[in-house]
């Protein structure tokens, strides 16, 4: 039984002792026994709580930023009517900060033997499964005066996925991936080892495409069309190392790498190439196989959803088995990870030929535009020593990138908000190249 501040003076006056008698007592009792009373049948009015039956019914899944309403189903199998405060406990990150005291907390009044449906409406801060704690039921009697409160587990998981902000660029990229198939009419044309068709020659067309014996046949000099090649395998494997923790405008360099690694599976499937994803540090975190241009895309965010940043060295050798055993014949390797120099040279750079020797590499790297901005500061000696330091820190990740360009590896190395399209035009680039 929980008493409210006005029902524990009024409970405090009704339980003084009947059993004593004296001089002025007799008034007092004479007050307080009705009030006794009243309280005692405000209590026995009260509808019982644990006699309720609650069940949950909403969305399941929600975008980092968007809201998600989760529904609670209050049922009222006694005789009494159900006057109530009713509490519905989430986690603290299921809620933007300030908003759960008024979102959680709801009215509701039930007649006997009906049910009723209040709305949770959810808006997380964190990505990941969000599970329901329990829904504390405050029921009140008539009067108001005394109160019954419970508490009942109803499970419900919310799963929230990443956003995919950078799925704005999609439609650039695809109409360049139409040019590349040749899909629309250009002066320029993809390169490519697949041949498509033969069409008529316009000026501007490289002459070496022309094909002579066509034109032999024919009153008009005929090119040669190519393709970008089809049905590529394109293996995304997600660094979820101490590496990836590190914050880049108030969010972890693994939310940007994810972010970049879903725009890019999305151009990739529309291009008819197979996606997968390896998400490692030490162990396998996640892994995405065998998916369709269908199903590729909710396959990948639902995986990504649960992945945080381990505090751990990422395993190179074992990243590097864990890859090749997923990839067994030739492939693009998309790796994010960083391009710190003692990473790098420590971990990658021993195991790359391994990869380079069989596979197309591509390592793609969250750079900081805190790092930029400091080396553009000036005016006083603190900015000019901040200058410096970052000036060292964006050589010495230049020179980084120079060491896996001379092993054949493609780098791209962009703020979060330039890595996602930088490295589709970077895929773009290869597969125009015919290197796929």
């Amino acid at each position: 039984m929980a008493l409210t501040g006005r029902t524990a003076l009024l409970a405090a006056l009704g339980s003084l002792p009947v059993g004593v008698w004296g001089p002025g007592w007799t008034g007092i009792l004479a007050v307080n026994a009705p009030l006794a009373l009243a309280c005692a049948c405000d209590f026995a009015l009260a509808a019982p709580v644990r006699r309720l039956g609650l069940t949950r019914s909403g969305d399941t899944t929600a975008r980092l930023g968007d809201s998600a309403d989760v529904s609670l189903t209050v049922t009222n199998p006694s005789r009494r009517p159900l006057r109530a405060h009713l509490r519905d406990a989430w986690p603290p990150s299921s809620w933007q900060p300030g908003t759960e005291t008024e979102a959680s907390r709801h009215r509701l009044t039930v007649p006997p033997g009906e049910r009723r449906r209040i709305t949770t409406r959810l808006r997380p801060s964190r990505r990941g499964d969000h599970h329901a704690d329990r829904v504390t039921i405050r029921s009140y009697g008539p009067l108001g005066l005394f109160s019954r409160q419970g508490a009942h587990q109803v499970p419900w998981t919310l799963r929230v996925l990443p956003p995919f902000t950078s799925r704005k660029h999609l439609p650039s990229k695809l109409a360049r991936l139409r040019e590349l198939d040749g899909r629309t009419s250009v002066l320029t044309r993809g390169e490519g080892t697949e041949f498509d068709s033969l069409r008529e020659y316009v000026p501007g067309d490289d002459t070496r495409s022309i094909d002579w014996r066509a034109t032999a046949r024919h009153s008009t000099v005929a090119v040669r069309t190519w393709r970008p090649e089809r049905d590529r395998h394109i293996l995304l494997v997600l660094d979820t190392g101490r590496t990836s923790a590190g914050r880049v405008d108030d969010a972890p360099r693994l939310d940007a790498s994810m972010d970049a690694a879903l725009l890019l599976a999305a151009l990739a499937s529309r291009a008819g190439d197979r996606v997968d994803l390896l998400a490692y540090d030490r162990r396998v975190r996640a892994l995405v196989q065998g998916r369709t241009a269908r199903d590729v895309l909710p396959s990948l965010v639902n995986a990504m959803a649960t992945l945080e940043p381990e505090l751990v060295e990422t395993n190179a050798r074992g990243l590097t088995a864990a890859t090749l055993r997923t990839a067994p014949r030739r492939s693009l390797i998309v790796l994010m990870t960083t391009l710190d120099t003692a990473p790098v040279e420590e971990g990658l750079l021993p195991v790359l030929p391994q990869l380079t020797q069989r596979h197309t590499i591509l390592v793609a790297s969250v750079a900081d535009p805190h790092i930029a901005r400091m080396a553009a500061s000036r005016g006083d000696a603190d900015a000019v020593y901040a200058a410096a330091a970052a000036a060292q820190s964006q050589t010495e990740r230049h020179r980084t990138a120079e060491q896996l360009r001379r092993h054949g590896v493609t780098v791209v190395d962009a703020t979060p908000d330039e890595l996602a399209p930088a490295l589709a035009d970077a895929y773009l680039a290869l597969k125009a190249a015919g290197r796929l």
